[in-house]
This record gives structure tokens, sequence and C-alpha cells, in this order.
């Protein structure tokens, strides 16, 4: 049957990717990760609308909503929880970086089981890496989940133990900006405070849930820049992205870090 797939390109189980196409080419493409759960996104709304803003960014089309429901109702079946990633590149094109005039855009969703997070994660907290690998400073792409993504790529290499759940990522500047694979939030008092993404960083949905909610907590939000001086003196830290929610931060770089309830709130108003 199709749905035992887990892929789709151009919505059919049978297209390739051209070695001409520009994401392979060159990275020239966005993409989401979310959550499939009983045939359906979780907060498809807000994927949608970033991953048209982020096209647009960039100058692609983004697919309609009713080209990408149907790739994702083709793939997940109706009793799984699984991983989504939708991918938009800006099509073929020939040798070079000037894009042609007309392109067609290319669309690939892939199928992936939900990852099994350690469940002390959850109860205990986590451990961060602070990555050598800086962010190079970039305001046209800040913000935009493109697919060239080799930064976060050498930075994950830098470490290899298990009982390290993610690596902060700093600018050029040395302000915090990201994890690899998350965004981070420090807790002031009641002030809730995650880093500017103005320069440089992935601006994930998650991220803007909690900053949306924050007040049902409650808490202030503030968003601005702060280096790592000013987050090992937070009263808790957090991470957060689609797939697990929420993640208290127990220990960075082996340091201690005050913790609290703050990712367990968190999560319980994602939920909600």
């Amino acid at each position: 049957m199709a749905r035992t797939h887990t892929y789709l390109i151009n919505g059919s189980f049978d297209h390739t990717i051209s070695p001409f196409d520009r994401g392979f080419a060159y990275g020239d493409g966005v993409f989401r990760t979310l959550v499939m759960r009983h045939g359906l996104p979780e907060n498809w709304p807000l994927h949608y609308q970033k991953l048209v803003a982020d096209c647009a960014t960039i100058n692609i089309v983004c697919p309609s909503v009713e080209l990408l429901m149907s790739d994702l109702q083709q793939l997940f079946l109706l009793d799984e929880t699984a991983v989504a990633k939708i991918i938009i590149t800006r099509g073929e094109g020939n040798r070079g970086y000037t894009p042609p005039a007309i392109t067609a855009p290319m669309r690939v969703v892939t199928k992936s089981a939900m990852p099994q997070y350690p469940k002390e994660r959850f109860s205990e907290g986590v451990n961060l890496h602070i990555c050598e690998t800086r962010l190079a400073v970039q305001p046209l792409l800040a913000g935009v989940k493109h697919l060239n993504r080799l930064e976060n790529v050498l930075a994950r290499m830098e470490w290899n133990e298990q009982t390290i759940a993610d690596g902060i990522l700093l600018d050029t500047g040395n302000n915090v900006i990201e994890c690899t694979a998350a965004n981070i939030f420090v807790r002031f008092d009641d002030m809730l405070i995650t880093p500017s993404l103005t320069e440089c960083g992935v601006a994930g949905i998650t991220r803007q849930r909690i900053i949306d909610l924050a007040h049902t907590i409650p808490l202030k939000i503030v968003i601005e820049t702060f280096n790592l001086k000013k987050l090992f003196s937070a009263d808790e830290v957090i991470i957060c992205n689609s797939l697990y929610g929420a993640y208290q931060v127990k220990t960075i770089q082996g340091k201690a870090i005050k913790t609290g309830a703050l990712a367990a709130n968190i999560r319980k108003a994602l939920k909600a």
C-alpha cells in the first residue's frame, strides 16, 4: 500500500530529485518539522503560516495548503503518531547561483518515527553543551528555517555523550541565540526572556507559541540580546521544539543551573 512509503516528492511516490534541483545543489529552500497525530498535523496553521513566510523571504512560491494536506494524508495513517518533514525548494535550475526567471518549486514530505525521548529528560531536566561553532550574522535570513544548516551540523558533531541533549549556539558576538535543534528561554522572576533573532537563528513554532501563551503562566515576555553570563545567572532555563515541547535545563557545560517547574508548566500550557 502507498502508505507504507516514507516520502513523497511532488505528490508522487515514484518521482526522484534531480541533481540540478537548487535545494540539493545550494540549499535553496526551506523546511518545517512537525508531529502528525491521528492523521492531522499538530499546530498546522502556525506551521503553514511560517512556511509561507519563509518561502516569501527567499522569493519561492509556497505550495498551497491543499497540496500539502493531500501529501500528508497520503503518507500518514490515521492511527499513527509520527514526524513529518516538509521541504520546499526553488526547483531545478542551470549551473550557477543565479536562479532561473521562472521556476517550478519542488515539495518533499517525509515520514519518520517519533523519537523515544528518555523519560528522565522530562522528570529531571537535561544537560547542554556550549558549542564552539558560531552562527554567522545574516539579517536577511534571520528567523528563516532554510535548508543550509551546515552550522548546526558542525555544532552537533562537537559531542557524542548520550547524556547531553543539545548544544547552545552563540553568534560571532558571543550572544546566546538558540540550540542546534531548539530555541531557548530564561526566566528572571516574572520575566521570561528569549534571544532576539533579528541577526541570525531560527524562529521556531514552539518558541512563538510560548511567547503567545506566557501570560497564562503568568510571565511577561521579553525578547532581547544576552550573553552566557546572563544565561548562567537565570532563575530557570528551558529549551523547546515542536517534537518534545519543553525541557528544563539542569546543567550547562557541566555547571549546575537553578531549576524549577517552568518546563512542566509550559508543557501543560502547550497541551492545553
